[in-house]
């Protein structure tokens, strides 16, 4: 192919197709040449400086002792240092006494955030505005008590609800016309309420305790809201037929908070009691 080269003195390799297409032999540009070598220079000194060569189960130290571990144990220990002055105060507060320091109070709301976020936001929302099957705690409606110290004991020692299934209590014809008082608000105008026992859960005037942890049925805001295409009168007749935790019917409700007390600090759940209170609900 070589000796009937059509390009005679062109430095090319002789490989010619479709009669001009050649290879040429042609050195690479200048920048080229000095970018591939500085490349190499750089990988070299990069090397030397900095952690890299696979020796065994490590690679090389570098003689900068840079590692990407301590560069994030420099990062924390800086962040710890601007922390440290409030974090010393909240220590020896109650959330009720780091409510009413508003620094302390802001401090403890930017700082909670993530913690929200990991412990608590899977439930119950990032803003707290609630899940399928899980309360709002943006509102001002609390099963146990809205204040910072009954925030705090629920997020502590977790909370679990009891309603007996009054299926077995009540007949059909019963429990509507008691779902039909409830959701017009008014329990009381109900016989049944009176005469089935509901009142010693949710006391006389139907708004619920919270020692007990009863729903008031008057304020029109439910903590299990209808499924799919059921209707709220539906939904409330389920609760009333079927209980909450009862464990004598497998189709009660389930509503169970866990204790975050074994899991977390004190600091740590006195700092989400700050901040679910902040959301607007605390009482």
């Amino acid at each position: 192919m070589a000796d009937k080269n059509p390009f005679p003195g062109e430095n090319n390799t002789g490989h010619i197709w479709d009669d001009n297409i050649r290879e040429l032999n042609n050195p690479p540009p200048r920048w080229w040449m000095i970018a591939f070598w500085a490349s190499i220079i750089w990988f070299i000194g990069y090397g030397v400086l900095y952690p890299m060569y696979p020796i065994g189960q490590e690679p090389t130290k570098g003689i900068m002792g840079w590692t990407q571990i301590k560069e994030y144990q420099e990062g924390v220990a800086e962040v710890e240092a601007v922390r440290a002055e409030y974090e010393t105060q909240l220590k020896g507060m109650s959330a009720k006494e780091i409510l009413a320091d508003p620094g302390l109070a802001d401090y403890t709301v930017a700082s909670a955030k993530v913690l929200f976020g990991d412990n608590c936001a899977p439930c119950h929302g990032g803003g707290g505005q609630g899940g399928p099957g899980y309360p709002v705690l943006a509102d001002d409606d609390w099963l146990f008590g809205g204040t910072i110290e009954n925030i705090e004991q629920t997020i502590s020692m977790g909370r679990k609800g009891i309603m007996t299934a009054h299926g077995k209590i009540l007949s059909e014809a019963e429990i509507d016309s008691l779902s039909k008082a409830i959701v017009d608000g008014k329990p009381m105008s109900d016989p049944n309420f009176t005469n089935k026992g509901c009142i010693a859960c949710h006391g006389m005037d139907g708004k619920g305790m919270a020692v007990l942890g009863s729903a008031n049925l008057t304020d029109g805001i439910y903590r299990f809201v209808p499924e799919g295409d059921q209707t709220l009168l539906e939904s409330v007749k389920y609760t009333i037929r079927h209980g909450v935790n009862d464990a004598t019917d497998p189709k009660s409700r389930e509503a169970v908070m866990p204790a975050f007390g074994d899991r977390l600090s004190q600091d740590d759940i006195k700092k989400l009691a700050v901040y679910v209170h902040k959301f607007g609900g605390g009482q």
